[in-house]
């Protein structure tokens, strides 16, 4: 629910609500003195229905209320803390309906106890303050869910794809070239690609592209940027066009997050953009042959990606849509990790299949587990590199095959970036992975963060910060057990 004439049904139907129960009446009842059916009062009171003005003066002189009053956006002081409801950013942006939830039954459970719903919101928001958390936070979280719900395969974007290919009359399989991608811009939508105005902006830098909406309109690409990722680019624009998606989005990477209908058009367009490049059928048994090899060879997976002409980010990410497909790897997952000059390390993008906790947004400033392979590769000299490792959780009983390569980031000169997917070792993947038991591949205990590690400074030599939060939680355990030993549990 949305916009100000639904805001208008509900609150309706709060006030309406509220003076029936105030009067002792039942719904029969009331529909009775008003003139109106059960059914069409109980359509009104949910915020589904608004009455007519006529209809309206009937409920008016039926409840014995001011018809000004009834009509009006305020609520009675019973109900005024269902405002910070009503006001919520969150409520109105979260796509409640992808989850079978509506809102008009959110909030009609929330009128039921208006105090206890605004505390809710009110907790809500406390806690996004304190974390620093955004809307678009919880967009961002949605949108993976959406993912999760698919597998993260898309059947019909990547027919999609290969329908394009052919109708551009593109080899099925074969490496696209940059003109094969600007040309359909520019003759279907009258689309210049202009690859060197953005030099002419400093601030803009910081982007991949610019869409300019002039006359002709522009597609301003970032110069910096590999030929591989101007062509995602290209491919991206072109599956905005050809998918005619909503809320488009004009620059990327992003600048702000609108609503989740702009996340998952700009999602959908990205999962054409991989599919065109890398097309399914090709791409299938080309990881089919990658995967069942007898031994592991860091230069197949250059070899993979050379075929492709795609970055090992692009890479890493196609595999985790079509690896759940058709190679049944359904646990797994994707990482991508950026380290500044400075030294510092971020996890800037994570999509998890896998029932495991593998690392993601967790308490402010801990420091991520040193011994993943993608932090390795960060911390090597020069950037640039590929690693194999079978990673076992130090808390769980979940171990990974992660594979990682690592690179310079194209926009900027003071950081690197490194990308990971990560396969769940069981009996699916051993069918599928020749070189699973490779002795060459290293095995490394893991663990989240070293402030939740509980291995021993003997154990790890990789360790960055203290184990203050495994310390704390062993000192609760430890409490525990003595008020269990008195009898207080």
């Amino acid at each position: 629910m949305s916009g100000s004439a639904s805001r208008l049904r509900f609150i309706l139907g709060l006030k309406l609500k509220q003076l029936r129960t105030d009067r002792g009446w039942t719904l029969k009842e009331a529909a009775g003195r008003a003139g109106l059916s059960f059914s069409y009062l109980s359509e009104i009171e949910k915020g589904k229905k608004y009455p007519a003005p006529e209809k309206l003066f009937d409920l008016a002189a039926a409840y014995d209320a001011p018809f000004d009053e009834l009509v009006s956006l305020r609520l009675s002081d019973e109900l005024e803390p269902l405002q910070r409801v009503l006001r919520s950013e969150f409520l109105r942006e979260f796509p409640l309906e992808m989850f079978g939830v509506r809102r008009e039954d959110l909030l009609s459970l929330a009128s039921d106890d208006p105090e206890k719903a605004a505390s809710l919101v009110g907790a809500l928001v406390d806690v996004g303050q304190a974390y620093d958390l955004q809307v678009e936070h919880f967009l961002l979280a949605a949108l993976r869910s959406y993912q999760q719900m698919h597998a993260n395969y898309f059947r019909e974007l990547e027919a999609k794809a290969a329908e394009v290919r052919s109708e551009l009359n593109l080899s099925p399989d074969g490496v696209l070239p940059l003109n094969a991608l600007r040309q359909p811009l520019f003759e279907r939508y009258a689309i210049d690609v202009d690859t060197e105005a953005l030099r002419d902006h400093p601030d803009l830098m910081g982007f991949r592209s610019v869409f300019v909406s002039d006359s002709p309109p522009r597609l301003l690409i970032n110069p910096r940027l590999l030929p591989s990722q101007q062509k995602f680019v290209l491919a991206r624009e072109l599956g905005y066009r050809l998918l005619d998606l909503p809320e488009y989005v004009p620059t990327s990477s992003w600048l702000r997050v609108e609503s989740f209908e702009q996340l998952r058009s700009n999602f959908k367009a990205s999962y054409f953009a991989g599919a065109l490049l890398m097309p399914e059928s090709s791409s299938v048994e080309a990881l089919s042959s990658f995967f069942t090899a007898s031994r592991w060879d860091p230069a197949s997976l250059e070899v993979l990606r050379r075929q492709f002409d795609v970055t090992p980010e692009m890479l890493a990410y196609r595999i985790t849509q079509l690896a759940p497909e058709h190679l049944g790897l359904r646990e797994l997952f994707f990482l991508r990790f950026a380290r500044s000059a400075a030294g510092s390390y971020q996890l800037t993008k994570v999509f998890n299949l896998s029932r495991a906790p593998v690392p993601h947004g967790l308490g402010l400033g801990e420091h991520y587990c040193r011994r993943w392979p993608a932090m390795r590769l960060l911390a090597s000299s020069p950037p640039g590199g590929t690693l194999l490792q079978r990673s076992h959780f130090v808390t769980e009983d979940a171990e990974f095959l992660v594979l990682s390569q690592s690179r310079p980031l194209a926009l900027r000169d003071d950081a690197d970036s490194a990308v990971s997917v990560g396969f769940l070792v069981d009996d699916q993947l051993a069918s599928r992975v020749g070189f699973l038991t490779d002795p060459a591949i290293p095995r490394t205990q893991v663990g989240l963060t070293c402030e939740r590690c509980p291995l021993t400074p003997a154990d790890c030599a990789d360790r960055a910060a203290p184990p203050r939060r495994h310390q704390a939680l062993q000192r609760r355990q430890r409490q525990e057990r003595a008020l269990a030993e008195l009898g207080v549990y």
